[in-house]
């Protein structure tokens, strides 16, 4: 579990998180919604530790992650895995060396337990037989896949999304959709997505944060969210 009190941000003399409190559950898809210049991207990065705060607490099961000594922090960043917009996979690395990179470098299994675990986690996500391409002979839903099974190559108790389904088909969306939720309820993770993706919200918010001009607008579930009562909600849901 994740837990967000009262957390502003200020560049400058701008205030663009404005005290936002949420908690982000385990073993549930955590969505957090809201326009370009919302300050969801911002509040994401304060949340995995590439922004501090300027007030407020970010805890990871009662850590937080702004106040760790520098040992414990990297402990605890080892527990995370990332899913970036781009995939951003290594072009020169085939699928089975992007898949190993985090476990070659922070993993304390010998390597044929390395490669037993990279191999295990392309098989999860639908590519086996796939190891030997390179990501440019991949299509954009196969690089999603990659990079899903490097994040969850070191087991993570966090798995951090940032428009996942980027430059996808609608189709491909709703399978890496699937994959992340799926992933999610089976090993037990608190994850995280940043998405403008509708069909996301409604498909597998199981808890959806919406931002509007840095303040937490709104909370619910996909499945309840057309039916809310804030207006801001409700224009942005006119159109998405």
């Amino acid at each position: 579990m994740i837990t967000i009190t009262d957390i502003h941000k200020y560049f400058e003399d701008q205030e663009v998180l404005h005290g936002i409190t949420a908690t982000f559950e385990t073993g549930k898809t955590n969505l957090i919604i809201g326009r370009s210049g919302s300050g969801k991207t911002v509040l994401l990065r304060c949340i995995v530790g590439l922004l501090n705060p300027t007030k407020g607490r970010v805890l990871y099961d009662g850590r937080d992650i702004h106040r760790l000594t520098k040992h414990k922090g990297a402990l605890l960043r080892q527990e995370m895995g990332m899913l970036f917009q781009g995939a951003a996979l290594f072009d020169s690395m085939d699928v089975l060396h992007n898949v190993l990179f985090p476990l070659e470098m922070f993993s304390p299994k010998i390597y044929s337990e390395q490669l037993k675990r990279a191999r295990f986690c392309l098989d999860r996500v639908g590519l086996t037989g796939s190891e030997g391409k390179m990501p440019s002979e991949l299509s954009g839903g196969m690089q999603k896949r990659v990079a899903i099974a490097r994040a969850i190559a070191l087991e993570p108790r966090y798995l951090f999304c940032d428009e996942p389904n980027s430059g996808l088909d609608p189709i491909t969306s709703r399978i890496i959709d699937r994959l992340i939720s799926d992933i999610t309820h089976e090993y037990g993770i608190t994850t995280i997505v940043n998405t403008h993706d509708m069909g996301s919200v409604r498909g597998i918010g199981e808890q959806v944060l919406f931002i509007h001009e840095g303040c937490a607008e709104w909370m619910g579930t996909g499945d309840t969210i057309d039916k809310t009562d804030s207006i801001h909600l409700r224009e942005f849901l006119d159109h998405a």
